[in-house]
């Protein structure tokens, strides 16, 4: 097994919207787990609440994602990005991404040809996490 890095993405009661978005958009197998099954929280108003949901797809992302209890300070921010990229064969694939993502969404910087040699875009989804999107230029 190697190591992976897995984006992990922190809501505020609605984890599990957002987590069914995404998989609406990558496809693959979503698992979604409450604080309620395992006992996690006392406080009722969370026993529904995502503990921990994790999208793995066909293509071999994974992305989590959990609620934030209302314990724990919450401050949605601009301080991460997540990144897609892949090779000119892959174009179709992330154009169906993209496309999918900025819907609901708003377009930071089109996805258009970028000076070195690729197509690039920017965009924050309808939740409000921020995607970059890298298709690599065909080879020289």
């Amino acid at each position: 097994m190697s190591t992976k890095l897995n984006p992990y993405l922190g809501f505020r009661d609605n984890a599990k919207e957002a987590m069914e978005f995404y998989h609406s958009v990558f496809g693959g197998e979503l698992t979604h787990s409450t604080f309620g099954e395992f006992h996690a929280s006392d406080d009722p108003s969370e026993q529904d609440k995502t503990m921990h949901a994790a999208l793995t797809t066909p293509s071999g992302l994974t992305l989590m994602a959990a609620d934030t209890p209302n314990a724990m300070e919450y401050t949605p921010g601009n301080n991460y990005s997540v990144s897609l990229s892949g090779d000119s064969a892959d174009a179709a694939e992330l154009q169906g991404y993209w496309d999918k993502l900025v819907d609901g969404g708003s377009v930071t910087m089109p996805l258009a040809a970028a000076p070195w040699g690729d197509s690039f875009g920017m965009c924050v989804d309808k939740f409000g996490v921020a995607w970059l999107v890298n298709i690599a230029g065909a080879p020289q």
